[in-house]
């Protein structure tokens, strides 16, 4: 009988209900699409950071690493894991206005807050019917990928299937649960890793039991010692130290290291860090100020903090900067030693993001000039290899080639005349803070007026300066010690890399960089540059780089003599190059001598001996920083073997060698060659690591568009590199030390794209090879042997299917 009012409830009803009440909350925690709830395991067979990690690390971050990881999905940390996918591409050539930023650990900190961004999970999806949702897999786009990727395995050591597009601007399908079926159907080969050799079984069922059990993740464990908190604490206090001074100098340096991997070399062991503006003081979590630029206003009190890099390191965009005390003492010495006071703190308006040297003219352009010139090869690194990832809008400005050098501070002008700085201050400003459509004409016309105003100015003043003209020790010399001072830049068609030293043949053109444009330049493709801007934003950031690009030219032929300066100038910009040459960039200086000694040439010389020339005058100025000299690309005959390397290795570059002196016309395989191509030569246990990269030659590098009608093939070369050069390589080729004079000449008979396939069906590494990803994680191990402190993980998304 139902109990009557007041009388108390049996045990059995008690039960009854708390069960009933118990089914009504579990029912309200079903997953739905907007709110996916992970179906997790009570017992975890496998731990994130111990098992699962390193299989990311090994087969999946070589393509999702960087801004171009397909569908913004990045897994170099739990929180990329965890932030999931989308479908908006960060890179879009047309966007008409700028896209919101979508950095990780920025612009957003939890996965909800990035759900409402647009990013979807691949852990745990909605499958629209619970009792189907048996474990973590029904609810995984990231196992559904895999699961595709097993099913339709690549046969081994094949070319992929020319319906598989993989190209850099292929569409972006990323697929939720709700139309994967779709995806499926239509790529079959669309499956994880994605055109390469698959997972392992072992790997494979890690995966698979890992998210069966619910895909838990966790933080990488940080814990630094006493040294390495101490150094923190203490660069911290430095960074947020009180006194107009020192808070211009802070925010000078930041602008200069926000793209840094700070390291501390005085302290073994020690974690890779960021600068960071961060709402709350040293000692508390770090909350990121999540301004677009480093440079806009904050619009509140920040602090300056150290914040560990705890995610996988990439060698993309892994830039590194020292942090130590003979780092301290240098800032000490550069910047409040001097004399100088601040008036008038600078904003962050318009004016102050545009013309950073209106901006920190209060610290005297001598420390300025001399803090880039001690770490010149970390601010060329910055602004020609990364950390952008895909740079296509800067790289079609330069050559494939060419020599950066920088002028002497004692003599640089801007650093050492007070009334010349002041006067051309003004016309220093740089374009891009307008992202607007319709700011773009009108915008790059105003740039342009002012730097070939100021380029006029230049010229002048240091023709009435040296009448005779410009003499070598305006060169800088390093110090005596600097290597930075001496370097080679080669661009891979949308990325691009840096070396120390003079490398390859002697280049084209040679870029003589003075304050104003190392300053310009890192400015304009860096401080300034928005990832997410829009075509207008773009298109002035290319614009000017062309400028910048130009007067480095204008000031290295100061150093040539006058008559042959306009014939160098014609044969640099052919083509319709001219006309632009007319419109847009201002005259050279033809009438100011030189007083370089170019007698022994005789009467007219030619341009490549002029070149020849100025390299040996170069090379001379600065031969306690040259390091050794180039003997894989500028030398024959007898006397280039190297001393400092064992017998096998200098066989490896004998054979090597004789490629270096030819041409696109002389041997065709090198028109068929990628842009970078690694390497790995073996003799039992003994192995090296070189990488030839394809220079190819162009008219001009003055336009935006239409770059294939401005090569000329027949002219490009190869550079041989030891080690590897280049964050993404394109191929790479297995060699066994007594096949390589065999490869060498096969290579030497390839004269079409079929040659090249028959030659990487020999000796090649394609990507569905089974040593595929050992092959280059052996890459890396060879970084991490000789040069530890750069080692990264490769990324792959450029891999040419040969």
């Amino acid at each position: 009988m139902p109990s009557s009012p007041g009388r108390p409830r049996s045990l059995f009803t008690v039960v009854l209900l708390l069960l009933t009440a118990m089914f009504v909350y579990a029912c309200s925690q079903v997953p739905t699409y907007d709110n996916p709830q992970p179906l997790v395991s009570l017992n975890q067979t496998y731990d994130y950071q111990q098992d699962i990690r390193p299989i990311f690390e090994a087969k999946c971050i070589a393509c999702h690493g960087c801004y171009d990881a397909p569908c913004q999905l990045k897994l170099t940390s739990a929180d990329g894991l965890l932030r999931g996918a989308s479908t908006l591409p960060v890179y879009d050539g047309g966007r008409l206005e700028n896209m919101t930023p979508t950095r990780l650990g920025v612009d957003a900190q939890t996965p909800a807050e990035w759900r409402q961004k647009g990013f979807f999970s691949v852990l745990h999806g909605d499958v629209g019917d619970v009792e189907s949702a048996l474990d973590g897999r029904d609810t995984s786009v990231l196992y559904q990928m895999l699961a595709l990727g097993r099913q339709n395995p690549l046969p081994a050591n094949s070319r992929i299937p020319d319906d598989v597009n993989m190209g850099m601007a292929r569409p972006q399908s990323c697929p939720s649960l709700v139309n994967f079926e779709d995806y499926a159907d239509g790529h079959p080969f669309g499956g994880m890793p994605f055109a390469s050799a698959g997972l392992t079984e072992q790997e494979f069922r890690t995966l698979e039991t890992w998210i069966a059990e619910g895909a838990v993740t966790e933080p990488a464990a940080y814990e630094p010692g006493d040294a390495e908190r101490q150094a923190v604490q203490r660069w911290e206090d430095f960074f947020n130290a009180g006194g107009e001074r020192h808070r211009l100098v802070s925010r000078y340096l930041f602008e200069h290291l926000f793209a840094a991997h700070l390291n501390f070399p005085d302290i073994d062991g020690a974690h890779f860090y960021e600068l960071v503006r961060s709402w709350t003081p040293p000692g508390e979590r770090i909350l990121p100020v999540a301004t677009v630029r480093p440079n806009d206003d904050p619009k509140g009190r920040f602090y300056y903090r150290l914040q560990p890099i705890t995610r996988t390191i990439v060698e993309k965009t892994h830039i590194t900067y020292d942090l130590g005390e003979t780092r301290m003492r240098r800032f000490q010495s550069l910047f409040f030693e001097p004399e100088w006071q601040v008036g008038e703190p600078p904003g962050y308006g318009y004016e102050a993001r545009a013309n950073p040297f209106q901006t920190f003219a209060a610290i005297p352009a001598r420390s300025r000039y001399q803090f880039m010139l001690d770490d010149a090869e970390y601010f060329v690194r910055n602004f020609i290899r990364g950390p952008v990832c895909r740079g296509q809008v800067a790289t079609d400005v330069i050559r494939d080639q060419f020599w950066t050098v920088f002028e002497d501070p004692d003599q640089e002008a801007y650093v050492n005349d007070a009334a010349y700085r002041d006067s051309v201050t003004p016309l220093l400003g740089l374009p891009g803070q307008d992202s607007d459509l319709l700011a773009l004409g009108s915008e790059w016309l105003g740039y342009k007026h002012k730097r070939n105003d100021y380029l006029e100015k230049r010229e002048v003043h240091y023709a009435h300066r040296k009448p005779d003209g410009a003499t070598l020790d305006e060169i800088w010399d390093g110090d005596g010690w600097n290597r930075d001072a001496l370097l080679t830049i080669f661009r891979h068609h949308d990325s691009a890399s840096v070396r120390r030293g003079l490398h390859g043949q002697v280049p084209r053109t040679i870029w003589v960089m003075d304050y104003p444009l190392l300053e310009r330049t890192y400015y304009e493709l860096v401080v300034n540059f928005n990832v997410f801007g829009s075509v207008s934003h773009q298109a002035q950031t290319r614009l000017y780089f062309d400028l910048i690009r130009n007067g480095s030219e204008h000031n290295f032929l100061r150093y040539m003599p006058a008559d042959a300066r306009q014939p160098i100038y014609d044969h640099w910009y052919q083509g319709a190059a001219a006309i632009k040459n007319a419109i847009t960039y201002t005259d050279l200086d033809r009438q100011t001598p030189s007083t370089l000694d170019f007698s022994s040439l005789g009467q007219q010389p030619d341009e490549r001996a002029l070149m020849t020339r100025f390299s040996e005058l170069l090379t001379q100025r600065a031969a306690d920083v040259a390091g050794p000299p180039d003997t894989l690309n500028r030398c024959s005959g007898s006397g280039c073997d190297r001393p400092d390397i064992s017998v096998a290795q200098r066989q490896v570059e004998a054979i090597l060698r004789p490629l270096t002196g030819e041409t696109g016309a002389t041997l065709p395989a090198i028109q068929q060659l990628p842009e970078v191509t690694f390497l790995r030569i073996t003799d039992g246990d003994q192995r090296w690591v070189y990488t030839l990269v394809h220079n190819r030659l162009h008219e001009n590098v003055a336009f935006m568009f239409a770059e294939d009608s401005r090569l000329t093939p027949e002219e490009d070369t190869v550079t041989v590199m030891e080690g590897t050069l280049g964050s993404y390589p394109n191929f790479s080729f297995d060699i066994p030390l007594e096949d390589l004079d065999v490869f060498v000449s096969a290579l030497r008979r390839v004269d079409s794209r079929d040659g090249l396939h028959d030659l990487a069906a020999r000796w090649g590494v394609r990507r569905t090879s089974p040593q595929f990803w050992s092959i280059l994680a052996d890459f890396r191990r060879y970084v991490e042997d000789t040069d530890p402190e750069q080692a990264g993980i490769f990324d792959v998304n450029r891999y040419e299917n040969l």
